[in-house]
């Protein structure tokens, strides 16, 4: 099992490299560091894992879809931890892919709403549940919009689209374990959170997830008439905002 989680992390960090367009054999020593073991790489390269050309390293076809799988597990596993408990998760994630069992992966990403980042803002690979949107576990995790008028729920996560944005709903306490009550769809969404209203547009409201209890209704709405933006910014008032993706 060791040996096994050693060739893992020479795997992952080779990922990283990947996806910052720099495969290098010299970078792979570096990253690794003085650690950094020879026979684990010829290893990688006698088990068709991996591929080394013109000093740059790849993965094969077969080791793409090997460490996908870790990847996707590492960071659903910061995700979780992150969003159920609202802590950091890097000690624990480091050994999460290693003994975590492809299903439940997909169970774990289920329940979370199938999110396509991990906390850092790093991409989780897609897994078969994400293209099937299985249901296979009934999920807990929906987007803000679909909440009834009325209704309350606490965030889970927040799939922001710049550190912009993720900020300004931070400043509004819009983050994981927030409580937030649904007032009105249209024109706009507005929401009550921590004894303010706030006014978001139909992006941002799709981008909050939020959990719910298990015997609610999840039926998908219709997103009927276009709903419409909001100025960039937020509007100034001593207990109402409003915010455009």
């Amino acid at each position: 099992m060791e040996r096994k989680k050693e060739k893992e992390e020479y795997l992952e960090i080779l990922w990283y490299m990947m996806e910052n367009n720099n495969t290098a054999c010299a970078l792979l020593k570096e990253e690794v560091g003085e650690n950094y073991r020879q026979d684990i790489v010829d290893e990688l390269l006698a088990e068709e894992i991996i591929n080394i050309e013109n000093e740059n390293i790849s993965l094969t076809e077969k080791g793409e879809t090997y460490t996908r799988q870790l990847i996707r597990s590492h960071r659903l596993a910061e995700r979780l931890v992150h969003d159920i408990l609202g802590v950091e998760y890097e000690a624990g994630a480091c050994e999460f892919e290693h003994i975590i069992n492809p299903d439940l992966v997909d169970s774990i990403c289920t329940i979370l709403g199938h999110p396509r980042e991990c906390p850092h803002g790093m991409l989780i690979p897609e897994g078969e549940c994400c293209r099937q949107m299985a249901q296979t576990v009934e999920s807990s995790v929906i987007p803000l919009k679909n909440l009834d008028v009325g209704e309350s729920a606490r965030i889970a996560y927040v799939d922001a689209n710049s550190d912009q944005q993720l900020h300004k709903l931070d400043s509004l306490i819009i983050r994981p374990g927030t409580e937030v009550k649904l007032h009105q769809r249209y024109p706009s969404f507005v929401i009550e959170c921590e004894n303010s209203v706030v006014a978001i547009d139909d992006e941002v409201a799709s981008n909050i997830h939020v959990w719910v209890s298990s015997n609610r209704s999840r039926s998908i709405r219709p997103h009927g008439r276009k709903r419409r933006g909001f100025r960039h910014g937020f509007k100034s008032g001593p207990h109402n905002s409003s915010m455009k993706a």
